[in-house]
């Protein structure tokens, strides 16, 4: 049997696919009905879906880890602090 074209695709939309699964379920920010549903679109509509779906959790992910702040917040603590 000969190996074409359409099996690398299958075989990259699948590796892409569980790829992406995996991500989304470990994803903290989304409840489970979030998780369900949008590995529910990854698995209906392959490539265009798991791409977008993992920048867009990603993106939000890094967005979070830049509002944290450290500690009890904003301090003044130059030398004009203590005028």
């Amino acid at each position: 049997m000969q190996f074409e074209v359409w099996h690398y695709i299958l075989i990259a939309a699948l590796v892409i696919n569980i790829a992406v699964s995996i991500y989304i379920s470990k994803v903290e920010g989304l409840n489970k009905f979030q998780k369900k549903a949008q590995i529910l679109i990854v698995w209906l509509i392959p490539f265009l879906a798991a791409i977008g779906l993992w920048l867009f959790n990603r993106s939000l992910e890094q967005e979070a880890k830049q509002h944290k702040e450290f500690g009890s917040g904003p301090q003044d603590s130059g030398p004009e602090a203590g005028e």
